[in-house]
């Protein structure tokens, strides 16, 4: 089977507190784009456990997120760990804030409860997937949500109207655990309007949404890479951006348009400042 996995990006991201079990409250908008890893499932006689992918740095065993999701499948199930081979296609950018690994998990839970037939809801499914990782549920879901406690409280919102992104993944990357370990540290310049992006989806107004989206986490960034990300977003909104943030713990910056041809404009220039660049359309 053959299965997509679409990335992420957040409209909004606020912290809330720390939580007594270690981890964070958060709220958050999340919403999938057409960007996407694809993931092939072949089942194999010999009782392995494999994962292969194009990138030869990431992990081909149980470490990799796809094989964790496949292991928590059996188990949840009831089943005994059978042959599987997963062989991921990535294009999704690695620690970019975008859930690439998660997503990755989520299409190998939706696929394996294809190959049996569909015998659970794609919620039930989501359930299983919170045992693998705090975006997992909203991957499996996907589309336009509010995510609230550690990401795996999810409400379905308006579908956000489509648009263009332009993504920008600067040559660095982000350590999630220590950006978390800071953020009780910082004093946040603000928080987002989630309310009013959400009454924002609810008119359809694109432009509502793309004004009042904020990160809590940029706030946190070393001084160097906070001023990195901010030149991105300044350079998509010059190109006709309606808006720009940074997705999860980043560094990835996006701006959403309109316009196709300022969106292609906004890739071209951006290209010629390193990193990956893409342009995708929402989902």
């Amino acid at each position: 089977m053959e299965v997509r996995a679409h990335a992420k990006l957040n409209l909004t991201l606020d912290v809330l507190g720390r939580r007594p079990d270690g981890y964070h409250d958060l709220r958050m908008v999340m919403q999938s784009v057409a960007l996407a890893d694809v993931l092939t499932l072949e089942e194999s006689g010999d009782g392995e456990l494999r994962v292969r992918t194009n990138l030869h740095f990431l992990p081909n065993n149980e470490k990799n997120l796809a094989a964790q999701a496949a292991l928590r499948w059996w188990e949840a199930r009831g089943q005994v760990p059978r042959g599987l081979e997963i062989t991921i296609e990535k294009s999704v950018p690695v620690c970019a804030g975008m859930a690439g690994g998660s997503s990755d998990a989520a299409a190998v839970l939706r696929a394996l409860n294809q190959m049996e037939g569909a015998p659970l809801s794609l919620r039930e499914v989501a359930k299983i997937g919170e045992r693998v990782g705090s975006d997992v549920p909203y991957c499996i879901l996907g589309g336009t949500a509010l995510a609230e406690g550690r990401g795996e409280i999810l409400t379905p919102l308006p579908p956000l109207p489509q648009c263009w992104a332009v993504l920008c993944k600067p040559e660095f990357s982000i350590s999630t655990p220590a950006l978390f370990a800071k953020i009780d540290s910082v004093r946040l310049r603000c928080r987002p309007d989630t309310q009013g992006v959400i009454a924002a989806l609810e008119a359809g107004d694109l432009h509502g949404v793309a004004r009042r989206m904020y990160n809590v986490f940029e706030d946190a960034l070393p001084e160097r890479q906070r001023a990195r990300v901010s030149d991105i977003k300044n350079v998509l909104i010059q190109c006709g951006a309606l808006g720009a943030s940074m997705s999860g713990t980043g560094p990835t910056a996006f701006g959403l348009f309109d316009d196709e041809g300022l969106a292609r404009e906004a890739r071209e220039r951006l290209a010629d400042w390193g990193g990956e660049v893409f342009l995708t359309q929402t989902v």
